[in-house]
């Protein structure tokens, strides 16, 4: 896929590419500001650690490319508002302090339940030390994954991941069926399109709000709308480059990669009225070519303010 070529201008057009992360590791620079040791190179981390990039999709390991995700408490109480801290280490023992922006970020914290419910996207603030902290409302019982996408100055982009435990008893939601529409606070989002595995698949969202067709998208995280999929049977994650300008919208056009069949899960942010907005989508891929499945609307989500937390 020429992913490459397409990374270097802003959205409207987004190229999810599956194993993006999954690239060779490098150095990055612990605390201290020191650069990691030469052994921190690709080859040589992926033979420590066991855990190289052609052994597991991104997202799915807390250690990947030389980096391990350290969370400082991996519990949580369900509706309440708690800190969630977390450090970014490096083999050697050190932790990343230093990392490169990315759509408008160093970090992006990607969260949702194991049944793919609960979907936040939120931007921690990180502490002179390393330490990153966000705060978290986890609503109900469950297992949270948990996934850190960022660059480590001079390093490898890396997508980590661990779990949140919220105790209580928990109740399973289902996405057995492909549901292409979704509301929230009026407007209603539609994914048109087909995903084919191993194979590039065009998609596009179109964003109406009572009826109308929203022709005037603020951009978001410099696109004109934020996509993260994730493989509903492991949470795989599926990361996102957006490669055009901003548009006004409607539509927002997606190039979209998965590597196997299966259901998907697809999360959307987009800006409208200087609020971030979340829709949700299922979508299974086939690898013969189907009629697109009917829709099935879903349910609501909860806006965010600008700069807060966010999906996609």
């Amino acid at each position: 896929m020429n992913t490459a070529t397409k990374v270097s201008a802003y959205a409207g057009v987004l190229a999810i590419v599956f194993g993006g992360a999954w690239a060779a590791g490098a150095a990055a620079g612990p605390s201290g500001g020191d650069t990691a040791p030469a052994a921190m190179d690709h080859g040589a981390t992926q033979s420590a650690s066991g855990t190289g990039s052609d052994e597991l999709p991104p997202g799915l390991s807390a250690a990947d490319n030389g980096y391990v995700l350290k969370p400082l408490r991996t519990s949580a109480n369900a509706g309440e508002q708690q800190s969630f801290q977390f450090t970014v280490g490096t083999a050697d023992g050190g932790t990343v302090t230093k990392f490169e922006v990315e759509h408008e970020k160093r970090l992006h914290l990607v969260l949702v339940r194991r049944d793919s419910s609960g979907f936040q996207h939120v931007h921690p603030e990180m502490a002179a030390d390393g330490t990153w902290s966000v705060p978290l409302t986890l609503p109900a019982a469950g297992s949270y994954r948990v996934f850190a996408d960022f660059k480590p100055e001079n390093g490898t982009k890396t997508t980590l991941g661990t779990e949140i435990q919220v105790s209580g008893a928990y109740e399973p939601k289902q996405y057995e069926t492909d549901s292409r529409e979704f509301a929230v606070d009026g407007y209603t989002v539609r994914l048109d399109g087909d995903l084919k595995p191993g194979a590039e698949s065009a998609v596009t969202t179109t964003v109406t709000k009572d009826g109308k067709p929203v022709t005037d998208l603020q951009p978001y995280l410099g696109a004109n709308g934020h996509l993260v999929a994730l493989r509903s049977a492991d949470l795989a994650y599926l990361h996102v480059h957006p490669v055009e300008a901003p548009g006004a919208g409607p539509g927002v056009k997606f190039a979209v990669e998965v590597p196997t069949s299966g259901r998907y899960r697809l999360f959307l942010d987009f800006q409208h009225g200087g609020q971030v907005r979340t829709a949700e989508f299922t979508l299974a891929a086939t690898d013969s070519a189907a009629s697109q499945p009917r829709t099935q609307p879903t349910g609501t989500t909860t806006s965010k303010e600008d700069g807060h937390g966010h999906g996609g």
